[in-house]
């Protein structure tokens, strides 16, 4: 595949849910790929999803965030990049990605890159008035988007909701009742109206492509990336519907609700979930935000009942 005139776009996390997203909606829509050739870049180029985008027409880079001599290279040449950190949950994870998210925008303007995309995250601190100050995972990401908005660069920032994959495993997914009744529950510290926004992941490309498509209409935007917003009632109504099981939603005390989680993460897990409660994932405009990146995304969205079909999701 000829790349003569095409713009270099690197994809860090290449591998991951959101880059391999992302390098794989640049290489298959049939406008993106004729203006976008694809560097697909990971800490290892010896993967099955790296030899996919290679079979597709990615050349391939491997870079590590923590080897700042590493990233020179792998941005060599590219005009546009999507990034992201993630996060940590053994901890200092505000200090390890502003460490590596500056790193890789050092080098990135070292390289000439002319347009950032970051996947950035809304700010609980600053939504909640400082009342929920330890959602750290979400709040160093938006205060690295504040940093590279002051960089001489352009830029655009897509923000995820909640995974519609955490209902796949022990974040989200419903637990047998101790009624010994057959019933499922899902406990959270939520209120049964408090609503959620929700994202398949692996779709990050339609938002992602959508700024590709035309950066200067989105330059400086924030896109709220979630196909819909539904309330905790609603998700178990949804999940009821999928596996022909009766699943209730159960408010639990926020004390009890932080018993439910890991001991070195349960402050900043209780917090994210209280935050949402009382101000919304996105904050006071979330409908709104949620409403435009909907209709500015690029194809059609999968909702969370489609999501849980395709997967063929089971309780059992």
């Amino acid at each position: 595949m000829s790349t003569v005139g095409k713009k270099l776009l690197a994809v860090f996390g290449a591998t991951g849910n959101q880059g391999y997203s992302v390098a794989s909606t640049a290489l298959s829509d049939p406008e993106l790929s004729q203006r976008y050739s694809v560097r697909a870049v990971a800490r290892s180029t010896a993967s099955p999803k790296m030899a996919d985008l290679a079979a597709r027409g990615a050349s391939l880079a491997a870079a590590d965030m923590d080897a700042p001599e590493t990233l020179g290279p792998a941005l060599e040449g590219a005009d546009t990049l999507f990034f992201l950190t993630t996060t940590q949950y053994q901890g200092r994870t505000r200090e390890v990605e502003t460490r590596q998210a500056k790193a890789v925008c050092e080098a990135a303007l070292a390289a000439g890159v002319s347009y950032i995309i970051w996947s950035s995250m809304s700010h609980p601190a600053v939504l909640s008035g400082g009342k929920y100050k330890n959602v750290e995972h979400f709040d160093d990401k938006a205060e690295v988007e504040l940093y590279i908005r002051g960089l001489p660069v352009r830029s655009s920032f897509f923000a995820p909701a909640s995974f519609m994959q955490n209902l796949m495993g022990n974040a989200m997914r419903p637990q047998p009742s101790r009624d010994g009744d057959g019933d499922f529950v899902l406990a959270n510290c939520m209120h049964p109206h408090s609503r959620v926004p929700f994202i398949d992941i692996t779709e990050s490309g339609k938002w992602v492509g959508a700024i590709l498509a035309d950066p200067d209409r989105y330059a400086g935007k924030q896109f709220a990336a979630a196909s819909e917003i539904l309330s905790m009632d609603e998700v178990v109504r949804i999940v009821s519907r999928v596996t022909g099981k009766t699943v209730r939603y159960q408010k639990v005390p926020d004390e009890v609700f932080k018993g439910f989680m890991p001991e070195g993460l349960r402050q900043q897990l209780y917090e994210m979930w209280a935050f949402n409660r009382d101000f919304g994932y996105y904050g006071a405009s979330m409908d709104e935000d949620v409403a435009w990146a909907r209709e500015n995304a690029r194809g059609e969205l999968t909702g969370l009942e489609a999501f849980l079909r395709k997967h063929d999701y089971k309780l059992e």
